[in-house]
Formats: structure tokens, C-alpha cells, sequence
């Protein structure tokens, strides 16, 4: 019965440590936006292809503060223009271009 009579739990120390959880989940929550490849604050150029070779590929290319959105369509893909030059894959796998 001594646990009982006890008067020591002040609830005052119980919300303390509930702001210091969530200091702690504030603080991981900051890394990770940091660490994260399209982060608003880097000013760097960075290109993410998410869920390659499938229906519902999308690439991600963030140019400095722009971001612009490529998503796969089922349509093939058209254009105006001319013929460039004829392409070569070598037995190693490497492309040569030939320009005409």
C-alpha cells in the first residue's frame, strides 16, 4: 500500500517529457525534409525517375527553385524535325552516333 500513499507524481514533469518527445520527433522530422532529394532549400539541379520502366513511371527534374513533371503516357511519341544521323550499338554495348 506505500505506492498508493505516494505523492510524488507531479503532473507538471508528465507534459515536460511529452515536449521533449516531441523536440526529439520535430528534429527527425527537419533531417529527413533536408536529406530529401527535391528539398525546397537546395538550390541544386536534381533529377528523380520514380518507378522506372513501368506504366506509371514518372520523372521529377528540379532545376534550381522550378520543378517539372513527366509522367508516361500510352501514346507514342511524335515531333517535328529531321533526320540527325543513324545510331550503332557495338558488340560491348556501346552506342556510336554518326552524324549524316
Amino acid at each position: 500500500m506505500r505506492f498508493l500513499e505516494s505523492e510524488d507524481d507531479d503532473p507538471i514533469l508528465s507534459v515536460v517529457n511529452l515536449i521533449d518527445l516531441f523536440l526529439v520527433v520535430i528534429g527527425i522530422l527537419m533531417i529527413v525534409i533536408l536529406q530529401n532529394p527535391l528539398n525546397p532549400f537546395a538550390a541544386e539541379s536534381v533529377t528523380v525517375v520514380e518507378n522506372p520502366g513501368t506504366d506509371e513511371m514518372r520523372i521529377t527534374v528540379k532545376d534550381g527553385h522550378e520543378l517539372r513533371r513527366y509522367e508516361a503516357s500510352e501514346g507514342i511519341g511524335e515531333g517535328a524535325g529531321i533526320r540527325a544521323g543513324i545510331t550503332y550499338r557495338l558488340d560491348d554495348g556501346r552506342m556510336i552516333y554518326v552524324p549524316e
